[in-house]
């Protein structure tokens, strides 16, 4: 279908600011920008609660976010749902990710926990993957304690958040790590080393782009590190058998949308239980951008029922 609208207004209104092409951004401004962009999230929908712990990690302590939603009874164990947020690796915080959070938390009925994982260039690969892995362990090991459902636990990420949470996935079933029970990936990056017909065609003007992606590998790839790795490219990985069941949810306007749609073919391919999105006319980031795109709410239920569907089975 056509671009929607409203999308249209808000990238012609991006396209006339005159903004400065990402790859010219310090990591500073790239974190900036990416907290502006976020601010058009909406009113964030209220949730029981949202509490700040720390826990070890790998280097330092790692923070977490634990949102409960609010028809939650007192007591109750709830599905758990670990979440990374998108920002290419370099930006992005549990505060830019709050609204997504608690959209999330509402529409799934779930426990989310979200995880402020190390960021590059001050923390490159693989410390974002250490981090994750800790972060996954440790909710598994503390679900009682947290009020989640040790048999109903999954994970979630959305942009290079995806990412991340993909390669966990695979990483876990390689190791015979903690069981999850779902992955849900929102708009991923599943391939830096590949040029996609959807990278091709929509190259320019979609909100992110070829110098968005490279921005960001410079600074996260750790000298010698391929893009071609399937720890930083998951959909090159050779075997996807054993993973949990997934849903894979893509912009029709995004660059990123065949390799999202090539990743939950390659699921089903393998045996793995997953059902596919593409959201009409829409572009990379839409569900974090509620008070520009109404949509968003629709798109946060599909996503909700998607993740209550996998964690009920």
């Amino acid at each position: 279908m056509p671009l929607d609208a409203r999308v249209r207004r808000f990238l012609d209104k991006l396209a006339a600011s005159g903004a400065a092409g990402t790859l010219t951004l310090s990591v500073a401004e790239r974190r900036r920008s990416l907290e502006q962009l976020l601010s058009f999230g909406g009113p964030a929908k209220p949730v029981a609660s949202a509490a700040e712990r720390s826990i070890a990690g790998p280097k330092a302590a790692l923070g977490l976010r634990i949102y409960t939603p609010a028809a939650a009874a007192e007591g109750q164990a709830l599905p758990g749902l670990v979440y990374f947020h998108g920002g290419g690796f370099v930006a992005g915080s549990l505060d830019t990710h709050d609204g997504i959070c608690r959209a999330l938390t509402e529409a799934s009925g779930c426990r989310l926990i979200s995880v402020d994982y190390r960021l590059a260039p001050e923390h490159p690969f693989p410390a974002a993957i250490d981090d994750g892995l800790t972060a996954i362990s440790w909710v598994t090991q503390h679900a009682g304690e947290l009020g989640v459902d040790p048999d109903r636990i999954g994970v979630c990420g959305d942009s290079a958040g995806a990412t991340l949470a993909a390669v966990l996935c695979q990483m876990l079933a390689a190791a015979s790590g903690p069981r999850l029970k779902c992955q849900v990936l929102l708009c991923p990056i599943m391939d830096y080393a590949a040029q996609s017909e959807s990278r091709r065609s929509l190259a320019r003007g979609y909100l992110v782009d070829d110098e968005t992606l490279e921005h960001d590998l410079r600074y996260y790839l750790a000298g010698g590190v391929e893009r071609a790795d399937p720890r930083v490219s998951p959909l090159r990985s050779v075997d996807l058998r054993g993973l949990p069941p997934s849903c894979v949810h893509t912009a029709e306007y995004d660059p990123l949308r065949d390799e999202g749609a090539a990743y939950a073919a390659r699921l089903q391919e393998a045996g793995v239980e997953s059902t596919y999105r593409c959201h009409p006319g829409m572009i990379h980031l839409f569900y974090g951008l509620g008070a520009i795109i109404p949509y968003a709410d629709t798109a946060f239920g599909l996503v909700g029922a998607d993740i209550r569907s996998l964690l009920a089975k």
